[in-house]
């Protein structure tokens, strides 16, 4: 039987890899081959360093849990319309000097068009720090 932090984290990439939909914490532990008692506990401890978020449903007349990430992994497509990246200014951008991040009319405007979209945008990849700050 792997070890309870190998198995953490192979649960939490295929908590990842579902990404908003999330997946039922049966199907969960039928793919990784573990009990549905690890699973349960495992699954506790990923919910308590807030890597996951647990919510009940009921399927097929029984209570089950299912499981979503609380932080995607950034993709290439969450970033592929930023100002910054093509910038005429972008060498000479710098939090301390007159061009300045801070004060950028274009990347402003592009934050806030994201915070309109409906759409989720992907985390970041702190997902697997949190298995390690033990």
């Amino acid at each position: 039987m792997p070890k309870r932090n190998d198995l953490e984290q192979k649960a939490l990439q295929f908590v990842v890899n579902t990404g908003y939909e999330g997946v039922l914490q049966s199907e969960l532990w039928r793919n990784l081959g573990g009990s549905s008692r690890e699973g349960s506990r495992i699954a506790i401890k990923l919910e308590e360093k807030g890597l996951i978020r647990r919510e009940r449903e009921l399927r097929g007349g029984r209570w089950t849990y299912r499981l979503f990430p609380k932080r995607l992994p950034a993709s290439i497509e969450s970033i592929a319309d930023c100002p910054c990246l093509m910038c005429q200014d972008s060498a000479r951008c710098d939090p301390t000097t007159a061009i300045s991040p801070k004060n950028c009319e274009r990347l402003t405007d592009w934050l806030l068009s994201l915070a309109k979209d409906d759409t989720p945008v992907s985390g970041d990849n702190s997902l697997a720090q949190g298995l390690d700050s033990r």
